[in-house]
Order: C-alpha cells, then structure tokens, then sequence
C-alpha cells in the first residue's frame, strides 16, 4: 500500500485475503479514485509545488510535561508538531500501514526499527467495536558506554474517521515501563489562510477551498497526550528522572523523524546521516 491505501477500506485489506483458484475471477483494481483521495493529492501538488520556489520548515516539537509525585506518580507528557502534508496523508505515514523503518541511525541502529505490524481479528469493546492492531517496534539506546534496543509491543486502536489512534503497552510490552499508554490526533492546518482568505478564518476544509480559491495549502498539527510510569527498579528518583529524560527526548525525535519523512513527501532529499 502506499500513500493513499484506500481510505476507510484499508481495515478489509488487511484482513480479508481471499485465496485465488481457476474458478474465481479476481476482481479489477478500482482506478476511480474517491473524493478524499482526489482532494489529497491536490493538496500533495500544492505542497510540491510550493516546496519547488520555497521550503517549508516544520516548527520544532513542543512539549509539555508534568509528574504527579503525591499521587500516583504518573508523568504526563503533552506534545504538539507540525507536518508540512495533509491531514489524511499524514495519518498514513502515522499509522505506517507498510510497517516501515522511518527514523535516523543511532550506532549504527535506526533509532526506531519496525518488527511488526499485524491486524488481528479481534474488536475493541467501545463504540464502533474497532479492530485491534498490534505494533512491535524496537527502539536503540545509549547510556554512557551501553547501548542496545528495548522492544516495545503495543496494542493499538485506529480510528481513520477522526484521524485518531489510542495505544498501550500490551503485556510483555515495555519491561521498564510499568505504565506506558496514549493518544495522538491529527488537525487541519490551514497555512495560507492569512495570505489567501483575507480577514476570513475557515473553519473547515471546504470553506478554506472557497477562500483560497482552491490554493491553500493544508498542513497537519498532531497532538500527542502519553501516559507513563516506570517500573520497579526505574521508579527510584534519580533513574526515574532519567527514564523520564529519556522517553521525552525519544519522542521528540520520533517526531523530527516524522517531519523529516513529511518533507521527503514534499519532494526534499531524505536525510540518512547520524546526528
């Protein structure tokens, strides 16, 4: 699959592989693309386009962290970041259907490795019975003179619709995380709206269309909210201040690998260095 997986018939393509014989004939690829997919690729020619005369530059992460010490010593982290690429592509590179390896070398190791990526047949029990994915990543590590990757196993439940995606650690997930769950949504960003819509501000993508005469750029602002704790020995105050440290540094690079994969999208070299 690749950018455009077939929006909302993505879970059926994953799930439903129906074994060929003499007797069935398989069925043509659908070449009418949907609405939504039209409307992406638009916004896809706009941003390259756009990156042909000017680069866009993605701000930095911005995070947000907080402990709770007299209660359940839950840190909670807040981060918000910026993707030069539409909403629905970017929810794509997100999810990573394809189980792709995205991310920077760190000793001689991508700093987040793709293992697995499997949508089994079980439903979540919320509204909308969601199936349930299951991710197995593994993530490297430097402490002083050590170094290796932790894996890390978890269960996730996607929501296309509302370009939203819930995730926790699953039993044998993360052994120094205790707790280790969260969320992360994607937003319309409608970059050009000041330049292009005057004094309007829209308040959907139809109406920045109408605007902007159908040349507004739409970006996508993700909004991460995770949960986490670690476990026994890692709780101790100083390597819990590390592991603190640590998951929060973490994530701000699995971000910038994320702005650096929306800018490949945008039609910029990837960078495949270390640093």
């Amino acid at each position: 699959m690749g950018i455009f997986p077939g929006f909302g018939g993505w879970i059926s393509q994953n799930t439903q592989q129906p074994k060929k014989s003499e007797n069935v004939k398989s069925k043509p690829v659908r070449e009418t693309k949907t609405h939504h997919e039209r409307d992406e690729m638009e916004q896809l020619k706009l941003w390259r386009d756009a990156n042909k005369k000017k680069q866009y530059q993605e701000p930095p992460p911005a995070v947000k962290m907080r402990v709770d010490h007299k209660f359940d010593g839950l840190s909670r982290m807040e981060m918000e970041f910026i993707l030069g690429i539409p909403p629905q592509t970017a929810y794509d590179v997100l999810t990573n259907e394809d189980n792709i390896s995205q991310s920077r070398e760190k000793n001689d190791r991508a700093l987040l490795t793709a293992v697995s990526r499997i949508v089994t047949p079980e439903r979540d029990e919320g509204p909308g019975h969601r199936p349930i994915v299951k991710v197995e990543k593994e993530l490297a590590w430097k402490f002083l003179f050590l170094s290796g990757t932790l894996p890390i196993r978890l269960i996730v439940l996607e929501n296309p619709k509302k370009l939203r995606v819930l995730y926790l650690k699953d039993a044998k997930g993360i052994r120094t995380m205790e707790t280790f769950e969260g969320s992360y949504t994607v937003e319309p960003l409608y970059v050009d709206a000041e330049r292009l819509c005057k004094r309007i501000k829209p308040k959907s993508p139809e109406e920045y269309r109408k605007c902007s005469g159908g040349k507004g750029r739409i970006a996508s602002k993700v909004k991460v909210e995770q949960t986490f704790r670690p476990a026994s020995p890692w709780d101790l105050p100083l390597l819990s201040s590390y592991m603190r440290r640590f998951t929060v540094e973490t994530t701000k690079k699995v971000a910038e690998d994320l702005q650096m994969r929306a800018s490949d999208l945008r039609g910029i070299p990837e960078y495949k260095g270390e640093y």
